[in-house]
């Protein structure tokens, strides 16, 4: 069978690297590494590099990489086009692409700065002073705007958010956070909402804020490829899947990670994020295992088991949660947080090279069979303003 996976992401790797070693697989991504992305505030705070080159993690497999750009998608002729004119043609599809920063608000693309751009913040931080604020009150903007303060003491950092940070956490992990950003001396702007940002700062529904420097962490945006393409897609443009990962509108794809919008049962649709995107890219690849033996495909099944959220290189939050992602009151914090989610971030990156030597191994929480699918909103990952 002919599989092409396009995007190379925790989902994309997950998936390509645990399918049978029988078909003929060719993953296409925009780069040539595998981009751990819940390390990039990290990166911006210095870290040498958060890449894994993708020829080290295929190694031995047959993968077949082949970095471009991918341009469309012939769904009805079963083609994949690059930007430099190549045309793959496929059995089965792996729709990979995830997600990105959502830039929507007025002045966001042009003034400010985003995880996908971290090492261009890096060299606009490193020996300089000044103003500088983090737009977002999810994990993503929070473990930022701690990872800067610590690391960038010469600026003074402010975090905007729309509500309290870390809404998504108990009342035990929201004060925790609170108490160490403020000892990283991060001044809270909370109940504020971004109209557009400006070179010199933002336009705010309580006034403008001047900044030198704005870091935006908003919400994740699904690429515009699935609906532009003809995938049938929610109202976020993430493609639309059954219980198995096939894409409603076209059952010879599948989508994973980010770019899906898979049903977790008794919780909704998944957050966007490693903790559910590996999951989904693994069950993805025992599927079209299953399938191309004559076995029945299997309902995708997992449970949400914890948040982490560093605040810097020595402290955290691991905040335990129900099967639906909703909290409960047992968290892990400090030094002890802050070594867990380095295990977390590790086990990631070390679960994709036990599948390249050993596909089949990754093992991940699944919900009790019994659960049906729920339809509780999921919080957005990065906490959204919108």
């Amino acid at each position: 069978m002919d599989i092409v996976i396009i995007g190379a992401g925790y989902a994309g790797m997950m998936t390509a690297l645990r399918l049978d070693r029988t078909h003929n697989v060719t993953l296409i991504n925009v780069g040539d590494a595998f981009v751990q992305r819940v390390r990039m505030h990290e990166l911006a705070a210095g870290r040498p590099s958060v890449s894994i080159p993708l020829a080290e993690l295929t190694r031995g497999t047959g993968i077949d990489v082949v970095t471009a750009t991918v341009t469309g998608l012939d769904l009805d002729a079963k083609q994949v086009t690059t930007d430099d004119g190549r045309r793959f043609r496929y059995d089965t599809l792996v729709y990979a692409l995830g997600s990105r920063t959502d830039v929507s608000v007025p002045g966001v693309a042009e003034h400010a700065y985003t995880a996908e751009t971290a090492m261009n913040l890096r060299a606009r931080l490193t020996g300089w002073e000044g103003r500088l604020l983090v737009v977002g009150g999810g994990l993503t903007g929070i473990e930022m705007a701690a990872e800067l303060a610590e690391s960038y003491p010469s600026w003074r950092v402010g975090l905007v958010t729309g509500a309290e940070p870390a809404a998504g956490l108990s009342a035990k992990g929201r004060t925790h956070v609170a108490k160490t950003l403020t000892r990283l001396g991060v001044t809270l702007h909370g109940g504020t909402r971004v109209r557009s940002v400006a070179p010199d700062g933002l336009r705010t529904d309580r006034g403008d804020l001047p900044a030198d420097v704005v870091v935006w962490a908003g919400s994740f945006a699904a690429l515009p490829l699935a609906a532009a393409s003809g995938l049938t897609v929610d109202g976020r443009g993430r493609a639309l899947v059954d219980p198995t990962l096939r894409s409603v509108s076209h059952p010879d794809v599948y989508a994973v990670g980010d770019a899906a919008a898979a049903q977790v049962p008794g919780a909704g649709t998944s957050r966007m994020s490693c903790a559910a995107g590996t999951p989904i890219g693994a069950h993805a690849a025992d599927v079209i295992n299953a399938t191309a033996k004559g076995r029945p495909a299997r309902r995708f099944r997992f449970r949400y088991f914890m948040q982490c959220v560093s605040l810097g290189r020595r402290d955290g939050v691991i905040q335990l949660v129900r099967h639906d992602d909703s909290p409960i009151g047992v968290i892990v914090k400090g030094r002890a947080g802050a070594w867990v989610k380095e295990l977390v971030c590790r086990f990631t990156v070390a679960s994709l090279r036990l599948e390249r030597l050993r596909p089949g191994t990754y093992l991940w929480p699944k919900s009790p069979a019994r659960l049906g699918t729920g339809s509780r909103p999921m919080l957005s990952e990065t906490g959204s303003q919108r």
